[in-house]
C-alpha cells in the first residue's frame, strides 16, 4: 500500500489536492458513490491504469468499474506515445507556427489572409478594404488566444490599428469565415468547428473520430479554453448525444443560447470535411497524428488549423457516446496491437 500511495501521489504531485477532493464532492453528488470508495478507486486507477483524478471523473470510472471496459480508455501515457512515434519533433514547426501553416497549407484554406510582418500599414488597408470584420492572430498561440475579431467600418483607422495589431504581435490577419447556415443556427455568435483526428500508418492517412465544437453564445469563439462545448459526431454524420463545457462542468441537451438540440444536430458537408483532412495529412506526413480543425463554410469545408497533440480526453467523455469503451482499440485496430507496448 505504501508503495500504491507514493506512485498516486507522484501522479497527482502536480496537482492540486484540494482539487481532487472537490471532484471526489462532485462525482458523489453525480453518482451516489460513496467518497471514501471514490478515493480508494482512484488511488486504485491510477496505479494500475495511470490515470489522475480528472481522467477518472471524464471517463466515468466511478461506474465503469469492469476492468476490461477501463483498459480500453487512453491515457495521457497512450497520447504521448501517439506524438512521440508519429510526429517527427522537427516537423511538428509547422503546425505551431500558424503563418508557416498557412503557407503549406494554403490550397485547403479558401480564405485570404496577410502577414503584418511583411506588409505595410497601406497593403494592410487594401487588404480589409470592402470587409465588415477580420480575425487577428498571434502567431504562435494556441487554444483561442490571442484571437480577435475586428469590426471593421468607414470610420476604421487602419494605420492605428496596423500598429496596434502588430505591438500586440497579433501579426496574421485573416478573412472572416462565413459559415453554412445550418451550423450559424446551432450558435451565430461564433464559427463552430469539427475537430478531425487522423492517424498516418505507412504513408496512408486515416480517420479516428470527429467531434463537433461549439460556441457558448457569449463570445466569439468556439475554443474550449474559452468556455465552448464539444459534441461527438457520430457515423450518420449527427451529433450522437448531448454536448459538454469543460467551463461550466455541465452537459447540455440543447445549445443555452439557441436551444437548438444537440442529439440528431446533422453536419452539413461532413464526407467531405473528413475527406479534406486526409488530403490534408498527405502534404506533411511526418506529422502523423493530427487533430484538424474544419469550418463549414456555405460551399464546403475548408481548414482552419492543425494541431500535433490533440486531446484524448475530449472523445473519451462518459457522457457524450453512451458507451463504455474507450478509444484504445480503436487506434489499435489501425496502428497495430502492438504500437503501444
Amino acid at each position: 500500500m505504501k508503495k500504491d500511495m507514493a506512485a498516486f501521489l507522484r501522479r497527482v504531485g502536480s496537482a492540486s489536492v484540494k482539487r481532487m477532493k472537490q471532484n471526489i464532492d462532485i462525482i458523489h453528488q453525480e453518482t451516489g458513490v460513496s467518497k471514501a470508495f471514490l478515493a480508494m478507486d482512484m488511488l486504485h486507477c491510477t496505479v494500475t491504469y495511470n490515470i489522475g483524478y480528472l481522467d477518472y471523473r471524464v471517463f466515468g470510472f466511478a461506474e465503469n468499474r469492469d476492468p476490461k471496459n477501463r483498459r480500453t480508455y487512453m491515457t495521457m501515457h497512450h497520447n504521448s506515445v501517439l506524438s512521440n512515434k508519429l510526429n517527427d519533433r522537427d516537423a511538428i514547426a509547422v503546425f505551431i507556427d500558424k503563418p508557416r501553416f498557412n503557407r503549406r497549407f494554403a490550397s485547403f484554406l479558401h480564405r485570404d489572409y496577410i502577414l503584418l510582418n511583411e506588409s505595410s500599414a497601406a497593403d494592410f488597408a487594401a487588404f480589409c478594404k470592402g470587409r465588415t470584420s477580420v480575425f487577428a492572430k498571434v502567431t504562435d498561440s494556441f487554444g483561442g488566444q490571442g484571437l480577435e475579431l475586428i469590426a471593421l467600418d468607414e470610420d476604421t483607422d487602419y494605420r492605428a490599428l496596423y500598429e496596434r495589431l502588430k505591438a500586440e504581435k497579433k501579426l496574421l490577419v485573416e478573412e472572416t469565415i462565413r459559415q453554412h447556415p445550418q451550423m450559424e443556427k446551432l450558435c451565430p455568435s461564433s464559427v463552430n468547428t469539427l475537430r478531425v483526428v487522423t492517424v498516418m500508418k505507412d504513408g496512408t492517412p486515416h480517420f479516428v473520430y470527429a467531434l463537433l465544437r461549439a460556441g457558448n453564445g457569449k463570445n466569439r469563439f468556439d475554443n474550449i479554453t474559452t468556455g465552448g462545448m464539444y459534441a461527438l459526431i457520430g457515423n450518420n454524420h449527427q451529433i450522437s448525444r448531448r454536448a459538454f463545457c469543460d467551463k461550466q462542468s455541465a452537459y447540455y441537451e440543447a445549445h443555452p443560447v439557441s436551444g437548438v438540440r444537440f442529439a440528431d444536430f446533422q453536419i452539413p458537408y461532413y464526407n467531405e470535411a473528413i475527406d479534406l483532412c486526409l488530403q490534408a495529412a498527405l502534404v506533411e506526413p511526418r506529422v502523423g497524428y493530427v487533430g484538424w480543425d474544419v469550418a463549414i463554410a456555405p460551399e464546403g469545408p475548408l481548414l482552419v488549423e492543425g494541431n500535433h497533440l490533440p486531446s484524448y480526453t475530449l472523445c473519451q467523455n462518459h457522457g457524450l457516446n453512451g458507451s463504455k469503451q474507450g478509444y484504445l482499440p480503436i487506434f489499435s485496430k489501425i496502428l497495430g496491437e502492438d504500437f503501444f507496448r
